[in-house]
């Protein structure tokens, strides 16, 4: 009876401690595509907030199955573009995404070709869009 009662409680207290599974936690971002050519000729970084503006993002084929309806309403997106590059090689994305109480600081990358190396000679647009799961007012660096 008492290793009962003891098995009892042990059960008990060990299911206390277990967490349900949630399906793990969602990123705090996402680069929905990145892209060597396509973009903008003048370098500039645009932060969608509006459901009306996102949900202009659907039309582009590469982003359409991409972005759902909750997205839309509970996400914020960036629009990282490169400007006019004389050559391939060049990339544009993000370093870092961190969160604060009051905002969230994203940190862009330009990436260059290496010197030396062999890239094509070719008028280029290098762009990112990225989609940033929260409403928070985003910080560009």
């Amino acid at each position: 009876m008492n290793k009962l009662v003891v098995g009892a409680l042990l059960l008990l207290i060990v299911s206390c401690g277990v967490k349900p599974q949630t399906g793990g936690s969602k990123s705090l971002y996402e680069v929905l595509t990145q892209q060597p050519d396509g973009g903008a000729n003048i370098r500039f970084y645009e932060i969608l907030t509006e459901p009306r503006e996102i949900s202009m993002l659907t039309n582009d084929e590469n982003l359409k199955d991409k972005i759902s309806s909750e997205d839309i309403t509970n996400s914020n997106f960036i629009i990282l573009n490169m400007g006019e590059k004389t050559s391939g090689g060049h990339s544009i994305t993000v370093e870092s995404v961190v969160e604060t109480s009051d905002k969230i600081v994203v940190t862009v990358k330009e990436n260059e070709p290496s010197a030396g190396g062999i890239n094509t000679t070719a008028i280029t647009y290098p762009y990112s869009i990225v989609k940033i799961n929260s409403k928070k007012p985003i910080e560009i660096k």
